[in-house]
Formats: structure tokens, sequence, C-alpha cells
């Protein structure tokens, strides 16, 4: 067998693949519907190769699916190359190939159908339904090709941060949709996308309800044995060297649920009125006591 080719038949073995894929294939299909009966009908814009599909379909007539899918061939090709990675490549393919499918295939059985004639309400369910589909994709090591790929590949090969290679990318799409449906449109399309990009990253990593806690103290022992007995948390003991002093400090790093922050305060003010702590946002603990580790792509 090609070894190229073997780490896509080990991903086959795994036994999370068959949940992976579950997710990429109900989030394709659930992309689908939110441009089906929200954005497609209503004209707005949703970034990437499909946004730019739209703006053909309107000139054109040509299926939305069918263009979204020769878009992203010569992406597919340089995702290849440079990316170089079978599994990304795979689970990409699937995902775009059955996004297109689907978009097609409901399109043909629910001709002009609009769930809503209301802009507004448009923008934000479609928003929220294909960001849904996005985020389950991503949940299951997929991608939705298009802006994915474009970006990996600035960032790897120019640098240039992922971030702004969506904001390229998609402003593209709002400018040749503005051009085509009207500006008021292509701004609500913005909306969407903003949108949508909020809610996949909601559904692939999860609300914040972890925070990641740095103290430094001058009671390392009593503070780490509060959060330990009373929070039932366990703690990491660091060292560190004030740069204006130049004095040795005690640091102290936990993760807590956002429910135990303010107890937290309390026990590190009772312990150590002049400590200092830092509470941050986490989107996703791996290890014990949280959450599993998952084979990951």
């Amino acid at each position: 067998m090609n070894k190229k080719f073997s780490p896509f038949f080990a991903d086959l073995l795994t036994k999370d693949t068959l949940v992976d894929y579950l997710y990429i294939i109900s989030g394709s299909i659930i992309q689908s519907i939110g441009m089906v009966f929200f954005l497609i009908p209503s004209h707005l814009i949703s970034g990437g190769v499909s946004g730019l599909a739209q703006v053909l379909n309107y000139y054109t007539g040509w299926p939305i699916g069918l263009l979204t899918l020769a878009g992203n061939i010569p992406l597919f090709v340089l995702g290849w190359q440079y990316l170089g990675k079978v599994r990304f490549a795979v689970r990409t393919i699937v995902s775009v190939a059955l996004f297109s499918l689907f978009t097609d295939l409901i399109s043909s059985a629910t001709p002009e159908v609009m769930i809503t004639h209301d802009l507004f309400l448009n923008t934000m369910f479609g928003a929220v339904v294909l960001g849904l589909g996005f985020g389950l994709v991503y949940k299951g090591s997929g991608t939705s090709g298009g802006s994915d790929i474009i970006g990996r590949i600035l960032n790897q090969r120019l640098g240039i941060p992922i971030s702004q290679s969506y904001l390229l990318t998609d402003s593209i799409s709002v400018l040749l949709g503005g051009i085509a449906f009207g500006w008021d449109l292509a701004l609500y399309g913005l909306i969407a996308i903003y949108i949508s990009g909020f809610a996949a990253e909601t559904i692939s990593e999860g609300t914040s309800y972890f925070r990641d806690v740095v103290i430094i103290t001058e009671e390392p022992e009593k503070i780490s044995s509060d959060i330990i007995n009373v929070l039932n948390r366990g703690v990491t003991h660091l060292k560190g060297v004030g740069g204006y002093s130049g004095e040795e400090k005690a640091i102290i790093y936990c993760v807590i649920g956002r429910n135990e922050v303010n107890q937290l305060k309390k026990m590190v003010k009772e312990a150590d009125p002049d400590s200092f702590m830092v509470v941050g946002h986490t989107h996703e603990v791996l290890g014990e006591g949280f959450q599993k580790y998952k084979s990951l792509s």
C-alpha cells in the first residue's frame, strides 16, 4: 500500500472516525438548509467560494452547489500540494461534496420555498443555521473548503494570519455581492458572515465554561491547599523572577469552572491580599478531571 495514503486508511479504523464523519455529514446538510431556506432566497452572501457561487448563479442560473464544488477543485489541488495532509484533504472533500450535493438537491425539491420574507430574520436565522453546520463540520475535524484552504496556505507560505485571509476572501464575496444584489443586501450578508463565524466557533469549541488562573503570591502553599481541598482542582507550581525587583516569585497555575471564580478570589484575598491574579477564558480543557482526549486528525 502507498505509504502516503496509509494515514487515511488508519483514520478509517479509529474508534472516533465514525462519529467524526457523522458530524461532517450532518453539518454539511445543515449548511445546505441554511443556504437554501434563508440566505439564497434573500440574496444574502455567505462568504468564500459559496458566496461567489451565489453571484455566478445570479448571472448564469447554474446550480450553486455545482458552482461551489467546481470552485473548490483548484483549491483542493493547492491544498493537497501545499498542506499535504491526507486526512484534512479527504474530510474537506467529503464536506464540500455533500454540501454541494444537498444544496442542489434541496433547491430542486423545494423550488422558491422561503420560510420568511423578513430580511432581518433571514439574516439572523440563516447565519445561525449556517454556523451550526460549520461548527459540526469543524467538530468532526473537517473544513468547509474554500476560505479554510486559502487561509491555511497563505498562513503557511506568506505568514498572513488566517483571520486576515478569511477577511480578504469574504470581502471579495461581499464586494461582488454588492455589485450583483445591491449594497444593502451585501451589508446584511456581512453581518450574516460574522454571526455564522461566531456560531461555528461556539459549536466547535464550546462556550467558555472554564477559566485558567495564574496567581503570583507569597503564600503558595496556603492557596494551593485551598484550591485542592475546597475546589477539588489540581494546581501546578511554577517559579518566576520579578522583572523589576529581580526577586524569585512563586506562581500557581490552575483551571477552574467559571462558577468557582468568585470563591477562588475570596480564598486568595484571605490568604494573600497582596497577591497578583490573572483570570483568563479557556475554550477547551483536555486531560484528567476535564474532557477526555479523542483521536484528532
